[in-house]
């Protein structure tokens, strides 16, 4: 099947399939997969201009509900982190869709990019399994519930408490380091949910039960602003490709989507640690051939 617009051609279950496996495994750690939806179209469908990002972008829409459903229905959807992502992350996504068109139009450029990306995510990954941190027992055994409730929400500062104790955060600082990802975000095709996780944990010290439903929750209305800005832009550059590939997207969407809620369901049943080391492995991977080509 030839897909116009992006140029690909490919039976159509290839998509779906890798789309589906991806966002199965990385659900279960919190992120929507589309950090390594976008090598794979790069590198193996051989996807590589500007509108590659717009359509990674196009499969977070179609993929991302079912994650955030997961969240918001176990009570750990944490409503002003959500709101201060996407207050701070849309203009950086605005600021990096025009930088990948006007600075990065370049293929190899692009994946030398995108390397220093997948290796940020690749070492926070790391270090996560290598703490390996474990869930809360209770004397009986069983796992204690990790709901959210927010007691203070100002825009200078917001607390809540989760698992018995209290977390805070100010605003001003979230929307800071969530304009600075937004921009890599919009760049790279993701959103900047992927990127912004690990700050919370490391930086602002928030619990990771905690920071992923809003992550995922940014990224999606975010990616909905950067493919509407993205074909805003394909005006004003008519020689090159930039709107999305919206049939190749969607299909990676559905297939995201799918695995996205089996990973949910399957996640208790897997070692923490373990799907961070997979995840680790694959982003390293990709990471260190995309500079091997770079300096080749």
């Amino acid at each position: 099947m030839l897909f116009p617009v992006s140029g690909v051609e490919v039976s159509p279950i290839i998509p779906f399939a890798v789309a589906f496996c991806v966002s199965f495994l990385t659900s279960m750690g919190g992120v929507s997969g589309a950090f390594l939806l976008l090598p794979f179209q790069v590198s193996v469908l051989g996807y590589t201009a500007p509108s590659v990002s717009a359509t990674n972008q196009v499969f977070n829409i179609v993929a991302i509900p079912s994650g955030v459903y997961r969240y918001i229905k176990e009570g750990r959807m944490l409503w002003p982190l959500t709101l201060a992502v996407i207050i701070g992350t849309l203009p950086g996504v605005f600021i990096g869709a025009w930088v990948r068109i006007e600075y990065l139009p370049n293929p190899k450029n692009f994946k030398m990019f995108v390397a220093v990306i997948l290796f940020y995510i690749g070492f926070r990954l790391a270090m996560d399994a290598i703490r390996n941190q474990k869930a809360k027992v209770r004397p009986d055994g069983k796992v204690v519930s990790h709901t959210v409730q927010v007691r203070t929400s100002t825009i200078k500062r917001v607390e809540f408490e989760f698992d018995g104790e209290i977390y805070g955060f100010s605003p001003p600082v979230v929307y800071i380091i969530c304009f600075l990802v937004g921009i890599a975000g919009g760049i790279y095709g993701i959103g900047g949910g992927s990127i912004v996780a690990p700050f919370f944990v490391a930086i602002v010290g928030l619990p990771v039960y905690t920071v992923a439903g809003a992550a995922l929750m940014g990224t999606f209305v975010t990616s909905i602003a950067g493919v509407l800005f993205y074909h805003f832009l394909a005006g004003y550059y008519p020689g090159m490709s930039v709107s999305p590939d919206w049939m190749l997207g969607a299909l990676f969407g559905v297939g995201g989507f799918l695995g996205m809620y089996c990973g949910a369901r399957t996640q208790k049943f897997v070692p923490a640690p373990v799907i961070k080391g997979i995840l680790c492995s694959c982003v390293l991977f990709v990471a260190g051939k995309y500079i091997l080509d770079f300096f080749s």
